[in-house]
């Protein structure tokens, strides 16, 4: 079967959790979708901005309870394009900032789907601003790092390193990272962190 005569698949970043933080875009495509495959972090607003027609799939996924693996969600948005001309993968935040976007792109790509990615609002960039913390500031902070803080411990090949990221950069933004924050603080300190420098868990 050749690309055109697939459905197209967008892979919408839903935002932070405020529902009127979506983008123009995302709006227009939501609201004109066949189908909506959702994350479980997305504000269920959104759900009444679809057609009435339009096929729903909750695909959520929480920290221990996968409800949907992601292999399964992959063949799902596949079979949704052989039927469907509109396809709308909406996940929470943006998609290619530890969302897994990036996995599901390159399997419809390799079959033959057209994937558009719409970005979303971070909620490492919002969340903080809401609080009124600024990321970067003129006179204090030049650079930011995002990283996630819920790679698994026991990984066999680490990829963040803890120590590293203690003193190369300003600001540094930590997604999901509660699970772990006892072995992050540590390896921080150990990096040469100032244990009293100002942080927030928000």
């Amino acid at each position: 079967m050749s690309r055109d005569q697939f459905g197209s698949v967008f892979l919408i970043g839903a935002g932070p959790g405020d529902p009127d933080l979506l983008t123009v875009k995302a709006q227009k495509l939501i609201s004109q979708c066949d189908a909506l495959v959702y994350d479980s972090l997305i504000p269920l607003e959104l759900l009444e901005l679809v057609p009435k027609q339009c096929q729903l799939y909750s695909v959520g996924k929480r920290r221990g309870h996968h409800s949907v693996p992601q292999k399964k969600i992959n063949d799902i948005l596949y079979s949704l394009s052989q039927n469907c001309s509109c396809i709308v993968r909406l996940k929470g935040g943006d998609p290619f900032l530890f969302g897994r976007g990036v996995e599901e792109a390159s399997f419809l790509a390799k079959k033959g789907v057209s994937v558009e990615v719409v970005p979303g609002v971070t909620s490492g960039i919002a969340v903080p601003a809401y609080v009124g913390i600024p990321l970067t500031h003129r006179l204090a902070g030049s650079s930011v790092t995002f990283v996630t803080g819920n790679e698994g411990l026991n990984k066999q090949r680490p990829l963040v390193n803890w120590r590293s990221l203690a003193l190369s950069t300003d600001t540094l933004v930590i997604y999901m990272g509660l699970y772990n924050l006892e072995f992050i603080a540590a390896e921080l300190i150990a990096g040469g962190m100032n244990p009293q420098i100002s942080c927030a868990v928000i």
